[in-house]
């Protein structure tokens, strides 16, 4: 369930940047060509482990290849053009002081599959397979689906920070609203603890409770504290208590994991409960992924800062929310 999610998100941002990228193309506006070059060199190093960079920065304007790994002996070129002249048009510019390296190649918004069966001229014998050298979209998206869970979330947390969409603050609210409500009907409990206190101090608690990578999307997401107070004040002057049930909901997601996870697998795992709670309500009207996890992340993240989940640093003192 929550591999189809991070690969679900992941498709939606890649394709979402191929196709502006193709059309801004046939437009003659060529800006992403060059912010995409610099986004494929982070997203490669962060999916391959590769140790690429920007030949453009330590020589102007160089031929044919766009970027560089020393260490791993890699060249590559970027490229929103995908045939086969292109290919050969980079392969026999002057590559001899790149004797042992390999070559790949990146179609940034095309399909390059066809290209994938086709002989290139190599004439100075850079490593190139096109069957696993030649890199779009749909490639890419393959060995994505084999990762593991843990490897799919990093990769999809690299991809938001890097192409998130702007976040319309009325979808937002309307979203948390919707949400607020589901959870409230599908976890309604007579025994729902009081709203707790919150710490005077968030760093201290993350620290507290070794958060090192939920860290980023809480120090993100705190700013939309008051945000979720507003509207669960607004259900509460209904006389539901819905403020209640929805942390309450998210404290017994804790609880049940808190036993066998800890630091920042249990912080993840509340936050696919949550999402994974939402999905199944009967109640639930489907929504983008992203702005799902965007809602629950801002729910969960309250909930952190209400003390409703994870420990307070040991003696710590409070302030009355």
């Amino acid at each position: 369930m929550n591999r189809s999610h991070y690969f679900n998100y992941i498709e939606d941002r890649l394709s979402y940047l191929a196709t502006r990228i193709e059309v801004r193309g046939k437009l003659n506006i060529l800006d992403l060509h060059l912010h995409s070059e610099n986004f494929y060199l982070h997203f490669f190093n962060e999916l391959f482990g590769w140790q690429l960079q920007n030949l453009n920065t330590v020589k102007l304007n160089a031929e044919a290849i766009d970027l560089i790994d020393h260490k791993n002996k890699i060249v590559v070129q970027v490229s929103a053009t995908a045939t086969k002249e292109k290919v050969d048009s980079a392969l026999v510019k002057d590559l001899s002081s790149y004797a042992g390296y390999a070559f790949k190649f990146i179609s940034i918004s095309k399909d390059a599959s066809a290209l994938r069966g086709k002989s290139f001229v190599n004439p100075h014998n850079l490593s190139f397979d096109p069957q696993k050298d030649i890199y779009d979209v749909t490639s890419i998206l393959k060995v994505i689906s084999g990762l593991g869970v843990d490897d799919q979330r990093r990769i999809a947390g690299f991809i938001k920070k890097e192409l998130e969409a702007e976040v319309d603050p009325i979808k937002l609210e309307s979203n948390l609203a919707a949400i607020i409500n589901i959870l409230a009907k599908e976890d309604l409990s007579k025994d729902a603890t009081p709203v707790e206190t919150i710490p005077y101090d968030i760093d201290k608690k993350i620290d507290h409770n070794n958060l090192d990578a939920a860290r980023g999307i809480i120090d993100d997401y705190n700013v939309h504290y008051s945000r979720v107070a507003r509207i669960y004040t607004e259900f509460d002057k209904e006389g539901n208590n819905k403020s209640m049930s929805v942390l309450d909901a998210i404290r017994r997601d804790y609880l049940a994991h808190k036993a066998r996870l800890s630091d920042d697998d249990l912080f993840f795992r509340v936050v696919e409960c949550v999402a994974e709670r939402i999905q199944n309500s009967t109640n639930h009207e489907p929504m983008p992924y992203e702005e799902l996890e965007l809602c629950v992340n801002i729910l969960v993240v309250d909930a952190f800062i209400r003390c409703k989940i994870f420990k307070n640093p040991v003696g710590y003192a409070h302030a009355a929310s």
